[in-house]
């Protein structure tokens, strides 16, 4: 039995944004498919990080669950949240353990902590698989997410498109706990690297931010502004909820509008602040997707069952062992697609996201929101 659920493909197209031309993306929505792998009432843990990013408890658990049960109709779901605590998290699993959980699915507070999750499963014979973030210098058993390197990349290439020869850039990075943090990092870098060598870009401030936090993203973004006398023409911010304090800091200089700003998750508050031209762009990583591969992953690893064909994709070194790894493609929004990526795809409405100042914008009145 298959179960189906939307997903994104991207074909490159051309269109006119607020900082000249540039590539696109045009969407179209496919149709996966979650098999039915079991009906033996497996119990399944899903560990999750933190509540700083919304897209946690309003995305990934409600998709998670649905997932596990479109692929075991009788699974036990184990929920929790660690709320940023590494030792939480790891009483977690413990308990979840304690309670009969067959497999971990774990999005570690912190990826080398996470390690200690992992261990005490092998312990107890129970397997681990390493959830959007790497859990590193351990064992995992697998690891879905995306292609984290290339959501840098996507910001990267979206940095160096809009922003003046010479120009200056900021970069407020994600949590130096995170090891996805880094991988966004280096993906930037790939592309911004040689730039800044040449001399056609500047990087003239760069910070990572604890515990993803907007209000940190904020802080560091005023005390940049003023080490660099607000003379700033592009930040690249590593997710939504950093560009959301990075934009609270441009607007109280007069440059929220006036620069390009990055963002990655497509949360509501990040696609709001696009259609008012406050940011420029967001990587759209397609969350119910990764939820669903989690989940089937899970139920196939919980019943002793062969992952079905084609799904893990690829290796991913995590400074101990190369994990078996699915890794899914993340996509660029910016407001000329909105309605083709996000909309299409039932990830959000127009309801959710034209509020405030965006609902008088000439997109939400198109389309009656």
């Amino acid at each position: 039995m298959k179960i189906a659920f939307p997903t994104i493909i991207a074909a490159s197209a051309l269109a006119v944004g607020a900082f000249g031309l540039t590539a696109a993306h045009a969407q179209s929505v496919t149709q996966p498919s979650v098999h039915q792998i079991s009906s033996k009432k497996t119990t399944i843990a899903f560990l999750l990080p933190e509540n700083s990013s919304p897209r946690y408890e309003q995305v990934d658990r409600p998709w998670f669950i649905k997932m596990a049960h479109a692929a075991d109709p009788n699974a036990k779901l184990i929920v929790s949240n660690a709320n940023s605590s590494p030792d939480t998290q790891l009483n977690q699993a413990e308990s979840a353990i304690s309670n009969g959980a067959d497999v971990l699915v774990v999005d570690p507070v912190d990826g080398k902590a996470g390690a200690a999750i992992v261990n005490y499963a092998a312990r107890n014979h129970v397997k681990v698989i390493s959830y959007d973030r790497l859990i590193q210098d351990s064992k995992p058993d697998y690891y879905v997410s995306f292609d984290n390197t290339k959501v840098g990349e996507l910001q990267g290439e979206y940095i160096a498109r809009h922003t003046k020869p010479g120009g200056s850039v900021m970069m407020i990075n994600g949590a130096p706990t995170d090891p996805n943090a880094f991988d966004f990092r280096k993906g930037a870098m790939n592309v911004l690297g040689p730039l800044f060598k040449s001399g056609k870009l500047h990087l003239a401030y760069s910070v990572m931010t604890p515990d993803w936090s907007p209000q940190n993203a904020f802080e560091e973004s005023q005390q940049a502004l003023t080490r660099l006398h607000n003379k700033v023409n592009a930040v690249l911010a590593a997710n939504d909820g950093t560009a959301s304090g990075v934009i609270r800091a441009l607007q109280a200089v007069g440059l929220a509008g006036k620069v390009p700003v990055t963002g990655q998750d497509a949360t509501n508050g990040g696609l709001t602040f696009i259609l008012e031209g406050l940011q420029s762009m967001t990587v759209f990583k397609y969350v119910p997707e990764e939820a669903a591969a989690a989940a089937e992953l899970a139920v196939a690893v919980a019943t002793d069952t062969k992952p079905p064909a084609g799904l893990l994709n690829g290796k991913t070194n995590n400074k101990m062992i190369d994990v078996p790894s699915v890794l899914l493609k993340p996509l660029v929004v910016t407001k000329a697609n909105i309605a083709g990526s996000v909309i299409k795809s039932g990830y959000t409405t127009w309801k959710a996201i034209c509020v405030g100042p965006a609902a008088q914008g000439k997109i939400c009145k198109a389309h009656g929101a």
